[in-house]
């Protein structure tokens, strides 16, 4: 049954690997998730999901897959009534609970709902049928090891019951970022190479040099590391923007206090970028489009930030600038082409739901430069791009 269960997690975006399923078949083959479904949810969360990001989506997995399995507390009234008088247990040998048979998860579902449809009356101290204080798979305060908890207290709850009440929904990767989360996924930005005439110590060097002297140490030095990324951050700002106004802050907030660029450039448009691009977001400077991209070589990465929604005669005509007082020769498609054109490694992050970037001037710049959603996840994917080579 378990074959499903690969798939069904596959289909929640976990992407187990064939290596890591034989290594949760074989801890179940040892005996690590004993009999329960709980120990099973844990034992396979730990060995299949490779971060907590992903907690929520094995969650959601494991309820679609395992709902079913274990009894739903609108079991019939009758048989509440039969589990919630006082147990009558009964004294069993440490010998005999050792010969009690063990089941697989199918046989005892298929058991448990035959005993559902010839059960007539309660039953407290047996081996068969659904009661209490018996070794039977069926009920609670027994000595059984395996089977299905029905009523009584549960020491850590139904799995299908932990999984429904996705604790982890706040690790998921499409949640709204915060200054820290974009920081950390900002240093993955850096490029560190050994340049200049300062030497430092490098460990993984003098380590391989070491061992390949038989354990004489022999300190090698090399160029410390530096790193040599450049960064130019454009952003939209106003209009349609202002809902994602303070997301936007704090991205900029963070790029701007991640002191590991070797270079950090940003301005400010609206809607489109047109002939010029504004340094400060509410200051009347500008600055030529032209003259940034010929002082900015194409080794900086670039990263465009908008929505990228607006009247589609703003972004593919001439003089589509929607600010009274200005014009523009070049319609902003032509200038967003350009920026395409001149740096090597662009990505543009989209604050708005995906489900809407069927707008037209949305399709028209996703063609032209890789779109991703302001997420942590779209970050990550964004960053990704921006560093391969």
């Amino acid at each position: 049954m378990f074959t499903s269960f690969f798939y069904c997690l596959r289909a929640h975006k976990i992407m187990v690997t064939p290596t890591e399923w034989l290594a949760l078949m074989e801890a179940l083959n040892r005996g690590f998730a004993g009999h329960s479904l709980v120990s099973f949810y844990h034992l396979s969360r730990a060995l299949l999901v490779k971060t907590e990001a992903l907690f929520d989506h094995f969650d959601l997995a494991f309820r679609e897959f395992f709902t079913g399995l274990e009894v739903p507390p609108e079991i019939f009234e009758e048989l509440w009534k039969w589990l919630g008088k006082e147990s009558l247990k009964r004294e069993i040998d440490a010998d005999a609970l050792k010969d009690l048979p063990k089941y697989d998860w199918e046989t005892v579902k298929k058991m448990f709902e035959e005993r559902l449809k010839e059960q007539k009356e309660a039953h407290n101290g047996g081996n068969n049928w659904v009661g209490t204080g018996g070794t039977s798979p069926f009920g609670h305060g027994g000595y059984h090891p395996g089977g299905l908890r029905v009523g009584g207290e549960s020491g850590g709850g139904m799995a299908v019951k932990i999984a429904a009440e996705r604790r982890f929904k706040g690790y998921r990767r499409d949640i709204t970022l915060d200054v820290r989360q974009i920081k950390v996924a900002m240093k993955k930005l850096r490029h560190l190479r050994r340049t200049g005439t300062r030497m430092e110590l490098d460990i993984d060097a003098t380590i391989d040099k070491t061992c390949k002297n038989a354990g004489e140490i022999d300190l090698i030095f090399s160029p410390e590391h530096k790193n040599d990324v450049k960064l130019l951050l454009l952003m939209d700002a106003g209009g349609s923007m202002y809902p994602y106004a303070k997301l936007v802050d704090r991205l900029f907030s963070a790029a701007n206090s991640v002191n590991h660029f070797a270079e950090f450039n940003h301005y400010y448009f609206h809607n489109s970028i047109y002939d010029y691009l504004r340094p400060e977001i509410d200051g009347r400077e500008r600055i030529s489009t032209a003259q940034v991209l010929k002082e900015l070589n194409p080794d900086h990465k670039v990263i465009l930030v908008g929505d990228a929604s607006m009247a589609p005669f703003e972004l593919f005509m001439e003089n589509g600038i929607i600010d009274y007082y200005d014009s523009n020769e070049t319609a902003g498609i032509v200038w967003f082409e350009r920026i395409a054109k001149h740096f090597r490694r662009t990505a543009w992050l989209n604050p708005m739901p995906e489900r809407y970037w069927q707008h037209p001037t949305i399709s028209a710049i996703s063609q032209v430069f890789p779109m991703f959603h302001l997420s942590l996840e779209g970050l990550d994917k964004a960053i990704k791009k921006l560093t391969a080579f």
